[in-house]
């Protein structure tokens, strides 16, 4: 069977994608979508592309998601999708280009260092 495959990613998650031709069901590590993801929020992030490029419920998608957490994970399948559905027909450029699906968020952790509690916060000063 045909499907269109890319690679999402958002802070430390990693989606693999697959998008097939169907009636809209998401699998998620093996899950339905609901039962991966219980918050509404998330579902509506995750099918964002599909709502801009008019394609909802026309693809199943199959993912593979590690790292990270819901949000991080939700926001790495969206952009997976974004770029399935930019193989599945490169017309849908603008509009994912325009609602920055396509574009790879770089915001990342700050590292803590050392001699500080956190990565900006410092220990109280004294002065005196």
């Amino acid at each position: 069977m045909e499907y269109y495959a890319a690679t999402g990613r958002r802070k430390t998650s990693t989606a693999r994608v697959r998008l097939y031709p169907g009636k809209g069901e998401i699998i998620v590590n093996g899950k339905p979508l609901l039962e991966y993801f219980k918050r509404e929020v998330l579902k509506m992030i995750i099918e964002q592309p599909f709502g801009v490029t008019d394609t909802l419920g026309k693809f199943d998608v199959a993912a593979n998601i590690s790292g990270g957490g819901l949000s991080g994970q939700a926001e790495a399948l969206r952009h997976g999708i974004a770029r399935a559905l930019l193989k599945y027909n490169e017309e849908y450029k603008p509009e994912l280009r325009a609602g920055g699906f396509l574009t790879r968020d770089p915001r990342e952790v700050e590292r803590k260092k050392y001699g500080q509690p956190k990565a900006r916060k410092h220990f109280q000063f004294s002065k005196r």
